[in-house]
């Protein structure tokens, strides 16, 4: 069977989405079946309006089926990407990631592996917090937390060893430094979830 992979996020115009996909070209580079997913839209139509690329992506959509926890569940891994908003995660992923209490409860969300992803418009606007802020999500899950590192020397470039992230400067769509700093990073997921579901470090 092939290690199964989840991709979710967020994306308000367009640049998380395009981090996602990478992430899951490079899972599948992997060998890895993999699902994207999104998840809905919550903000209010005037703030949508507020901001043409925004309001575009929206009436553009829907661009991937719906996260649900049964997709979770599905997984052997996951990723999860979102815009920074403030330091932390955009709200529409985080409250999908909050209703997640039913799995949590049962266990069936331990001993999987995760990992996270981001964007933002400036270089100093919260990249980092949102991945280790995401990742506390993952703590609690009692899930393996897998940062990106710097696994592979084309990552010393793109400078972010917490999880793939991108800065959209004067609106710029990601380049071709992030989206393969994503690839990598689905590539990493997939192999090191393969070992997990394996069970090659239960006794280790």
């Amino acid at each position: 069977m092939s290690t199964r992979i989840l991709v979710v996020y967020y994306s308000a115009t367009g640049n998380t989405a395009k981090l996602a996909s990478a992430l899951a070209d490079g899972a599948r580079e992997a060998e890895a079946e993999v699902r994207v997913r999104t998840v809905p839209e919550t903000a209010p139509p005037a703030a949508v309006a507020s901001n043409p690329r925004w309001q575009a992506w929206v009436d553009a959509g829907p661009h991937h089926e719906t996260a649900t926890l049964g997709d979770l569940e599905w997984a052997d891994g996951f990723a999860a990407g979102s815009p920074t908003r403030f330091g932390g995660p955009a709200a529409q992923l985080k409250s999908f990631l909050d209703s997640t209490g039913g799995l949590w409860a049962k266990g069936k969300l331990a001993n999987k592996v995760a990992t996270s992803f981001t964007t933002a418009s400036t270089a100093h606007g919260g990249l980092e917090a949102t991945v280790l802020a995401t990742n506390n999500v993952f703590y609690h899950w009692g899930a393996i937390v897998l940062p990106l590192g710097y696994t592979d020397p084309r990552l010393l470039e793109s400078g972010n060893p917490y999880g793939g992230s991108f800065v959209s400067r004067k609106s710029a769509e990601p380049d071709d430094l992030a989206l393969d700093a994503l690839r990598l990073q689905g590539r990493r997921l997939a192999t090191v979830s393969r070992y997990i579901a394996d069970g090659l470090f239960k006794d280790g």
